[in-house]
């Protein structure tokens, strides 16, 4: 149970530094460490599927803003914040804290299968042990939960990391950067 707090710790440090720091470099690649924390909490919540998503769309996403920040001549942030702005942050990053801290508090014991205690009528997991062969035909369960189960969930997953690939290729392609060394 301390991880989940250390993590939640250091999400939240690194995103406060990603908002006060001036400079831009420095505040992507605080935003990605807490990216990266947030995949490390799916990890440790036993959902490897929307971890590797996000680390997938995290470092494409960090590879668009590091090429983004460094192609522009200003990399600092410049004005001072108002006092009542500054407050305001405060109260709602403590705000989100003290309600992750309770979430996390209803959690079972790190390490515990819930899924082996469960009934078949209210929890999926057993549902899909009982009667996946059955239903789908499929020897793997694994292949029946996801691709006959969670079929929409799996085709959402794959469209994000296919777009954010997109994404990524259109922006780090050679001929765009050709042509903007060209202009005048």
């Amino acid at each position: 149970m301390l991880i989940f707090y250390v993590l939640l710790a250091f999400v939240l440090i690194a995103a406060l530094i990603a908002v006060e720091t001036k400079d831009l470099l420095s505040s992507v690649i605080c935003l990605g460490a807490a990216g990266f924390g947030g995949a490390l909490m799916f990890l440790f919540l036993y959902a490897p599927d929307i971890a590797i998503t996000q680390v997938v769309v995290e470092v494409l996403s960090l590879i668009i803003l590091i090429r983004v920040t460094l192609s522009r001549d200003i990399t600092t942030i410049s004005g001072e914040r108002e006092f009542f702005a500054v407050v305001v942050s405060v109260v709602l990053l403590a705000s989100v804290f003290l309600a992750g801290t309770q979430i996390f508090t209803q959690f079972p014991e790190f390490g515990a299968p819930l899924f082996a205690t469960a009934s078949p009528e209210t929890h999926a997991s057993q549902y899909y042990v009982q009667n996946g062969l059955e239903q789908t035909g499929a020897a793997n369960a694994v292949a029946a939960i996801i691709l006959d189960y969670r079929g929409y969930d799996t085709l959402g997953e794959a469209t994000v990391l296919f777009t954010s690939i997109l994404g990524a290729s259109v922006l780090l392609r050679k001929k765009a950067r050709i042509g903007r060394e060209d202009r005048p």
